[in-house]
């Protein structure tokens, strides 16, 4: 599967978008996070595939995996 996340210093100031859209990543988790469904996302962002909010999660999870998080939440 080709990568659909693009991170470009031209582009949103390069911000992780999805390729070929100003769509940033965290736009997309952060939907899906509030509740949206992937059918409410894809409403909201007709240019989306679900192959681009697939791949905005699989990006999000790799960028979590690759950063040591707190023990502890802090408010």
């Amino acid at each position: 599967m080709p990568n659909r996340v693009s991170i470009d210093h031209r582009v949103m100031g390069g911000v992780p978008c999805i390729k070929g859209t100003r769509i940033p990543v965290a736009t997309i988790v952060g939907l899906l996070g509030q509740g949206y469904s992937v059918d409410e996302v894809l409403s909201e962002y007709p240019t989306l595939s679900r192959d681009d909010i697939l791949a905005a999660l699989r990006f999000a999870a790799a960028a979590v995996d690759e950063r040591e998080l707190p023990l502890r939440m802090t408010a």
